[in-house]
């Protein structure tokens, strides 16, 4: 069985290649942050996912530590992708998505990184009325993307993953689907 994280900066496409690579292979889809709410619930220490950044610091490592482990048991018997953030742009700078205490017990196979042009990811937003984005320069939105592929090196390192970036531009969507399905299909 697989173990696959699959990221991409907000506005990418990741979530939309995701979902519609799931209708062609057989994998289970987990969101990070689900499993942590659903842990952090499970102890009574929240009642939605919102209050999850409430916690005090080291109660929120233990709960990342717990979800990769969580997430790691459900792969031993079936194919699992999990979607999450490689990085988190912050003002203060860029947090790691998956830090050491998570890749231990998580430790996939595999990391998918989904990018697109800056701009194209800048229309994107704009055009995104169900969310609310800041608004980012392209030169932003690619430092971003940046810091993911030198995460996602660092993450592999750590863990012996793979690393494979899939480019998803406008008017490609089948093609770059495609290119996901036989990825996972490996």
């Amino acid at each position: 069985m697989k173990l696959v994280v699959l990221t991409g900066i907000p506005g990418s496409g990741s979530t939309t290649i995701l979902n519609r690579a799931l209708e062609k292979v057989d994998y289970l889809h987990l969101n990070y942050g689900d499993i942590m709410t659903e842990i952090a619930m499970e102890k009574g220490l929240v009642e939605n996912r919102d209050e999850l950044r409430k916690l005090a610091a080291d109660t929120q490592k233990e709960i990342q530590k717990e979800a990769g482990i969580r997430i790691k048991e459900k792969s031993q018997s079936e194919n699992v992708i999990v979607d999450t953030h490689c990085t988190i742009s912050t003002p203060a700078g860029f947090l790691p998505g998956l830090p050491k205490w998570v890749l231990e017990g998580l430790n996939p196979d595999t990391f998918i990184l989904v990018e697109a042009y800056p701009d194209e990811i800048m229309v994107r937003r704009l055009n995104d009325e169900t969310r609310e984005r800041d608004a980012q320069k392209a030169s932003e939105i690619q430092l971003h993307q940046e810091m993911n592929r030198a995460a996602s090196m660092a993450y592999a390192t750590l863990t012996g993953a793979t690393v494979k970036i899939i480019n998803n531009h406008d008017n490609h969507l089948d093609t770059t689907v495609e290119k996901l399905v036989e990825v996972l299909k490996l």
